[in-house]
């Protein structure tokens, strides 16, 4: 079995590279932003099934621990995994989860409303305690309000922002500023989203 691959990245493909290691190219599929001809180390997952076998590569143990919780939920394979894992960060993904943000997880593609929610129903519970201290990028940060979080991102989407584009920065806000309200919150998210332009 193989645990980790170290080499060159020889192609990028749809979804996937060709890893150059001593030689011998291997297909790794990947949610992983990588360019060609670096050098990369990445955490290999075997997936098996009667017709096929594929490498997935993380370049962390917590991002393949992610993509384990994300297969083991009925009904999501590895594409999806991958897909959602492409399309929202590993913290943005955990904090939606944690707060049980479906819209959130469905901007992925090939996740609908239901699958969202089912990923939700079926992780909620791994990302309290051990398991939020393990994923979480900066632990000194405390506990989100999860209350305030869903109001913002209304607020800012009513206003055309689109939730994927905001959601880091309203998290770290409201994160920043656990006894601020909606009326506070606005005008600080407005402002950051200027300052970031």
């Amino acid at each position: 079995m193989i645990g980790k691959l170290q080499g060159i990245v020889d192609y990028i493909g749809d979804g996937f590279i060709i890893l150059l290691v001593h030689g011998v190219g291997y297909k790794v599929f990947t949610p992983e932003y990588l360019t060609h001809k670096s050098t990369v180390e990445l955490w290999i997952e075997t997936v098996v099934r009667e017709d096929s076998i594929r490498l997935f590569g993380f370049s962390t143990l917590q991002s393949q621990d992610l993509f384990n919780m994300l297969t083991g939920v009925s009904g999501v394979g590895p594409k999806v995994a991958l897909a959602i894992m492409g399309t929202i960060k590993s913290d943005t993904l955990i904090s939606a989860i944690a707060t049980g943000d479906a819209k959130t997880i469905s901007t992925a593609p090939g996740v609908g409303k239901k699958m969202a929610e089912k990923i939700i129903v079926e992780l909620k519970n791994k990302f309290g305690g051990a398991s939020a201290t393990l994923f979480a990028p900066d632990a000194s940060t405390g506990t989100m309000s999860s209350s305030a979080l869903p109001d913002l991102l209304m607020a800012l989407e009513a206003l055309g922002y689109r939730r994927l584009d905001i959601i880091e920065m309203a998290q770290k806000l409201v994160t920043q500023n656990p006894t601020a309200d909606i009326s506070k919150l606005v005008p600080m998210a407005l402002k950051e989203i200027s300052n970031g332009k």
